[in-house]
């Protein structure tokens, strides 16, 4: 299963990509939204991990270029801030606040593939 990682933040990007690789997964990275779309066009991911703020396009408008793209492509918004109260990010699968512990987003993430 291949993981699209979209962070614009290197740590972020290093950390998840590791992580991800550890546990059997194909994991490609993108640090801002054109490279995303690039990819996600490109490498046809499974699934897709969406931060919300980027410097050139925000995660909410990439997930909805996504989403009309794939409708059924699970995606999940990561953030540091929560954007629960934003109606736009309920078209996502899943909503996690970054964390350096990832068990959260691991078994969201194996539940969402566990459904394809």
């Amino acid at each position: 299963m291949k993981i699209l990682v979209v962070d614009d933040d290197a740590h972020i990007l290093k950390l998840y990509k590791l992580e991800l690789k550890e546990d059997g997964y194909d994991v490609v990275t993108a640090s801002n939204g054109q490279e995303a779309m690039e990819l996600f066009d490109s490498e046809e991911p499974d699934l897709v991990t969406l931060d919300i703020l980027m410097p050139d396009i925000d995660g909410i408008s990439l997930l909805r270029q996504m989403k009309e793209k794939k409708p059924r492509l699970p995606i999940i918004m990561s953030t540091a801030y929560d954007y629960r109260d934003d109606f736009a990010v309920w078209a996502s699968e899943a909503y996690l606040v970054k964390s350096a512990d990832l068990s959260e987003m691991k078994e969201t993430i194996k539940t969402l593939l566990s459904k394809k």
